[in-house]
């Protein structure tokens, strides 16, 4: 870790938690940590809708509009219908997506009823590797890296094989607060900054919390607040980089 000053990672992900929770799936009442399929569709709908370019805000109410229908299943996106999902996109916020969106998840709910008969656990059994976990998600139509990135880091400890690298806002975050040495340009430099990561929260993790929660903390900081509102930062004095 850089910078002579000691830094006090206990403290430091204590005030993350106390400020920016854990997983978003936890903050949705999507309950991942029973490995149930069911679940982990829900998360994966949540995902599809957080990848788009669209507010947070808009992507948690739009999917709450499908929670409240209960549209939560692939065959239940089909039966909905191309009109009805712009529908409830429309009612969510997905205004100027709404006609794209809904394209995009008839395509993708089509081929996770065809290639997957509706299950996601067959998707992650059929992949060699986290590698190919995340081209046959990258390779659905409209689904995209932001979008994989989003769905395998909560399913860190669920699903054997998902294992992504950090978002670029997790490691701008890690990187600001002196965690990580560099802001990584390559592949194996990912791959390093993710392992030493691991190895911070494994030495100081927070009891009941996974690396999935310490990740999505990371996440809300860097996306929130190193990227658009450094200022308004609560735990900018902790920061390496003056913001």
């Amino acid at each position: 870790m850089r910078g002579e000053k000691k830094i006090n990672i206990k403290n430091i992900i204590n005030i993350l938690f106390e400020n920016f929770g854990g997983k978003f799936s936890d903050s949705l009442g999507i309950k991942l940590k029973e490995k149930n399929p069911d679940e982990i569709f829900k998360w994966f709908l949540a995902s599809v809708l957080y990848g788009a370019r669209i507010g947070e805000k808009i992507a948690t109410k739009t999917y709450y509009e499908f929670e409240k229908r209960d549209i939560l299943s692939p065959s239940e996106v089909l039966d909905t219908g191309w009109d009805r999902l712009v529908e409830i996109l429309d009612i969510g916020g997905y205004v100027r997506y709404d006609f794209k969106t809904a394209t995009k998840l008839l395509n993708i709910m089509k081929i996770v009823q065809d290639n997957y008969n509706n299950n996601l656990d067959n998707l992650h059994e059929s992949a060699l590797n986290f590698q190919d976990l995340e081209k046959k998600l990258i390779e659905m139509p409209g689904i995209g890296p932001t979008t994989t990135n989003i769905f395998l880091r909560e399913l860190r400890g669920i699903w054997k094989k998902a294992d992504p690298n950090l978002s670029s806002f997790a490691e701008a975050a890690a990187y600001n607060l002196g965690l990580l040495n560099i802001v990584a340009k390559n592949s194996k430099q990912k791959r390093e900054n993710l392992n030493l990561l691991k190895e911070i929260w494994n030495k100081s993790k927070k009891k009941g919390y996974s690396f999935s929660d310490f990740e999505a903390c990371l996440v809300r900081l860097g996306k929130d607040f190193c990227r658009k509102k450094p200022t308004q930062c609560i735990i900018r004095t902790f920061c390496k980089k003056p913001c």
